[in-house]
């Protein structure tokens, strides 16, 4: 495995992902014609909490929160900090000291597929938190491992920049192709600064031609009116 820290990660658009957050896990999950969905054995350490963020990503070696720590470096306001281990993992990875860390930074929250500790302090705080484990067993510092490289949770890839959602029915990734969309918007403006018509760009003469509209030339000056 290649050991990497990815800098610059694309974010998604921060109102579409809070217009989403707003319908729900289990609505967003149904509209997207039920993709995208993290699993049952992700679960909130608090109720009523549902929020949106920008995904971070960081794979650690079990019992290991390195790559926490640099994960933390690379997150910013409105991030939503993904945590998944390189095999199998319930220790307790993630704690008070980490979550006021990322706070500060403005992240929204964290999603582990590992464990965590000092849920009191954690709930106290507000900081919403989705993790496979609650455990007060101890972590080291020592081994290399990645952030803001794509990682599989509950069978899904979920890569950085993607918008993710987290409420009490679990964690979505609700808009896997956002880094595809504005990829494609990109495109779609270097195409119209270059001169291309959004006629051509978007194949709407076929449209214009199926609803019966007809190009005429406009009549010449003077001309013969019959």
């Amino acid at each position: 495995m290649r050991h990497v820290i990815v800098t610059g990660a694309p974010r998604a658009d921060l109102g579409r992902i809070d217009e989403l957050a707003g319908f729900g896990v289990a609505t967003v999950h149904e509209a997207i014609g039920r993709a995208g969905y993290l699993g049952p054995g992700l679960r909130p350490i608090q109720d009523g909490r549902r929020i949106g963020g920008t995904a971070v990503t960081a794979l650690c070696w079990p019992g290991d929160n390195l790559m926490i720590h640099a994960a933390v470096e690379q997150c910013q306001a409105g991030d939503l900090l993904v945590v998944t281990t390189a095999s199998p993992c319930t220790d307790g990875m993630f704690g008070e000291l980490l979550a006021t860390s990322l706070a500060a930074r403005g992240v929204r929250g964290l999603v582990i597929e590992a464990g965590v500790r000092d849920v009191a302090e954690l709930r106290a705080m507000g900081f919403g938190v989705w993790s496979a484990a609650v455990s007060a067993q101890g972590t080291v510092k020592e081994t290399a491992g990645t952030v803001n490289m794509p990682v599989s949770i509950g069978g899904q890839i979920v890569r950085p920049g993607d918008a993710i959602i987290a409420d009490d029915d679990g964690v979505s990734q609700a808009l896997a192709a956002a880094r595809a969309r504005v990829a494609k918007e990109e495109q779609s403006r270097k195409a119209l600064a270059d001169g291309q018509l959004g006629l051509d760009l978007y194949g709407l003469r076929d449209k214009l031609a199926a609803r019966g509209v007809e190009y005429v030339a406009y009549p010449a000056a003077g001309g013969d009116e019959g």
